[in-house]
């Protein structure tokens, strides 16, 4: 983890920048967390928050918010943004997401996993990371766990770099195969695995959670959403509401680059 730690140190504002530039993304988020979170101000552990953009939402409608990520310059970050933005977390830790031991068991009503899983490239790691989470929510509690799906990367390819699938075959199979590539900052990210849709609810429903929603972050504007991002007032309202509607339907969920896994805490 170290390489993926020292990609997120070397810039924590890239992450904040990507999603002033995908406000669906951003929107429809929001749209789930107030669709499914309990009233403020219920306890949330943002595990791998990155540098701050939900954390700081959530504390600014009153939530008590930790802040739990890999990289302390994310988190240096964060503390900047949360005092230009007025508002303060409930703390702000170093740690990897498959060890959350300086937790309490059943000590929050809410875990994002918002970034972790697609990181955490081996399927254990991954359901170590889950086991954590089901770990310190409170029974009933509720978890937002975000996967990138399969064909992201090639539906990116098509846009920016269409040569990518001769110039780079090994990688291409690898991918298809695996879900795994493994990049550099130069490329533009680093190592990531990417899930297909069909995965994500039996991999969370076995780690003990109830599904309650999977939904496509970008709707149906996904790699088309220059427009949409450009809008505001009622027609941004409504494109919003569109997206969160349609983003729902399994039938989108191929074709959207991230996906958001809603769930509520069962016993294993």
């Amino acid at each position: 983890m170290r390489r993926v730690e020292r990609f997120y140190d070397e810039n924590p504002r890239r992450e904040w920048e990507r999603l002033e530039r995908h406000r669906t993304e951003f929107a429809v988020t929001m749209r789930a967390l107030g669709e499914y979170l309990p009233p403020p101000p219920a306890a949330v552990l943002d595990v791998g928050g990155g540098p701050g953009r939900y954390a700081i939402e959530l504390a600014r409608r009153g939530y008590e918010v930790v802040l739990f990520d890999l990289s302390r310059g994310c988190l240096d970050f964060v503390k900047e943004k949360a005092k230009e933005a007025g508002v303060e977390l409930a703390g702000y830790e170093h740690g990897d997401a498959v060890d959350l031991s300086r937790f309490d068991d059943e000590s929050f009503a809410a875990v994002l996993l918002m970034g972790p899983l697609y990181h955490l490239l081996g399927e254990g790691e991954r359901r170590r990371a889950i086991r954590e989470a089901w770990r310190v929510l409170n029974p009933g509690g509720l978890v937002f766990a975000a996967f990138i799906t399969r064909y992201a990367p090639i539906r990116w390819a098509a846009k920016h770099e269409p040569g990518w699938i001769l110039d780079r075959p090994e990688r291409l199979e690898g991918l298809l195969a695996s879900g795994v590539l493994r990049e550099s900052a130069e490329e533009g990210f680093i190592d990531a695995y990417f899930a297909r849709p069909g995965e994500v609810v039996p991999l969370m429903e076995s780690e003990g959670f109830e599904t309650l929603d999977l939904v496509a972050c970008e709707g149906v504007v996904s790699m088309i959403e220059e427009g949409i991002n450009g809008l505001s007032g009622e027609l941004w309202e409504a494109w919003v509401e569109l997206n969160w509607r349609l983003g729902r339907d399994p039938s989108v969920h191929g074709a959207a680059e991230h996906l958001l896994y809603v769930g509520r805490k069962e016993g294993r």
